[in-house]
């Protein structure tokens, strides 16, 4: 073995956290993949095996995928104290190629179908089951490949543009890791093995799914890790596992709602939180009437290592009601206001402006971030987020906030979720146009009774133009709608 990876001398607090609970006790199971239990020292031995190959700091490219190989190549490169530059296999070939061709990494890994379709010839780590990866191509030797205290280059959901990599370090997550016990019951940060099964249904390659599969592995926690998200093989997992709370983002709360599942399948489910795009406070209550569990939303983003503000279940009992549609108050550590766009002056409660956020796991003495999110913040602290000032369209002069048409759009009890973007248009310069998924079973509908049905809530100029029903919209890995895959469907009139 290296003589790097012989002890943990100056390696971050994560990185010694992973080696300690995956030495605690090799023969526990840790990780369920359809159907078939690993245990801690085969991922352990994995790790090792993947850490032994790389140096602190070293920038890998991981091809991310929701397979027991990709975590052991996820965890020994973060064990190893090196960086792991996500990179989406899922985005198309020529997508790809050119981002894998941009990122100017000596090391790429993942399976061998995966490199062999996308990746330069490089030196490859090769993992096609949990194990020791086969090693192709030199070891680098070069201090460009380098980002040091970085555990992970993440991308951003790429909602409305091409997906960007935020640098988040290996300080970040042990904050944000440690800022999650604030909301568990048993706050205990002891290194140890712990009970229940956390069922992972977001996709890797996105901050959610890989932030819960650090939250696991650094709490001690067996997971049931899903490839990709459907309701069946969710329900099934639902069912043996009993998890305390899930996790589940809108498109999926949703398609949970319209299965009709059974109740009782949710006997063990204290809680389920949802985030990474608008929920209606409608589908929160309709879940929690039809399963009896409330859904505490949240607002998270990418560049701040994950959740800034959030409800918890005593906010919950107390001012749900009161307080329908917000994502919830910061989070312990963090600072939320809203500012005037242009003077940059702090406003007072319910004035709407541009949401601005100091994240604590950003590091001490943090400045404030300015976001593109409008929100207000009232009295209580409560956030809501009021769409984006970088999608608002001036259509003859007149500003329509595409989430304004969108939520009057899902309220009707026949759409499931819609889309909202700005078309080019010679005379107005802009104008709104829609894409809309209907609910399982609805009945035939046109495009002009659904636009009819919003005649009441909007003014005529935020009407959209066009509005067409599709089968499935375009999402993201994150589960977010896809607008530039909206924008590209609806550039044209039908």
């Amino acid at each position: 073995m290296d003589e790097r990876r012989t002890a943990d001398d100056g390696l971050p607090a994560l990185s010694r956290r992973i080696g300690a609970v995956l030495a605690l006790d090799p023969s526990a199971r840790a990780m369920e993949f359809d159907r078939h239990w690993y245990t801690w020292g085969e991922i352990a031995a994995a790790a090792d095996a993947v850490a032994s190959q790389v140096s602190p700091g070293e920038r890998v490219a991981v091809l991310l995928r929701n397979r027991p190989p990709q975590i052991g190549l996820l965890l020994g490169l973060l064990r190893a104290g090196a960086c792991v530059v996500a990179v989406n296999p899922n985005r198309g070939e020529r997508r790809v190629r050119g981002d894998l061709a941009g990122l100017a990494v000596a090391t790429v890994a993942g399976t061998a179908d995966d490199l062999a379709a996308f990746a330069p010839k490089a030196r490859w780590l090769v993992a096609d089951e949990l194990g020791a990866p086969r090693v192709e191509g030199e070891r680098p030797d070069d201090a460009r490949h380098t980002n040091p205290g970085v555990a992970v280059e993440m991308l951003t959901s790429g909602t409305t543009g091409p997906p960007k990599r935020v640098p988040l370090t290996y300080e970040t997550f042990a904050r944000v890791l440690s800022g999650a016990k604030h909301y568990e019951r048993n706050a205990d940060e002891r290194v140890r093995l712990r009970s229940g099964v956390v069922i992972v249904n977001a996709p890797l390659v996105h901050l959610g799914g890989l932030f819960r599969v650090l939250q696991c592995v650094a709490d001690g926690r067996s997971f049931c890790l899903l490839e990709r998200f459907q309701v069946d093989e969710w329900a099934d997992a639902l069912r043996r596992h009993r998890p305390a709370t899930v996790s589940l983002v809108p498109a999926a709360l949703r398609m949970v709602l319209d299965a009709d599942l059974d109740p009782a399948d949710f006997a063990s489910v204290r809680s389920v939180i949802s985030g990474t795009a608008p929920l209606s406070p409608d589908d929160a209550d309709a879940f929690q009437a039809r399963y009896g569990v409330p859904v505490l939303t949240s607002y998270a983003a990418t560049e701040f290592g994950g959740g800034v503000a959030g409800w918890n279940l005593a906010d919950h009992q107390r001012y749900w009601k009161q307080k329908l549609g917000s994502v919830g108050r910061a989070h312990a550590g963090c600072q939320l206001r809203v500012v005037d766009p242009d003077s940059g002056a702090e406003l007072g409660p319910n004035a709407p402006g541009l949401l601005e956020v100091r994240a604590h796991q950003l590091g001490d003495g943090t400045a404030w971030t300015r976001t593109t999110d409008l929100a207000r913040i009232d009295e209580d602290g409560f956030l809501w987020i009021l769409g984006r000032s970088d999608q608002a369209i001036i259509r003859g002069g007149f500003k329509v906030l595409p989430d304004d048409v969108r939520t009057a759009l899902e309220r009707d009890p026949r759409v499931r979720s819609a889309a909202v973007v700005g078309r080019p248009d010679a005379r107005l310069g802009a104008v709104p146009v829609a894409a809309v998924e209907l609910r399982p079973g609805t009945g035939p509908v046109s495009p002009r009774e659904l636009l009819d049905s919003v005649g009441g809530v909007l003014a005529r100029y935020e009407i959209p133009v066009e509005l067409r029903i599709v089968d499935a919209l375009p999402r993201t890995p994150s589960g977010k709608v896809d607008l530039v895959a909206v924008r590209e469907l609806l550039a044209t009139p039908a």
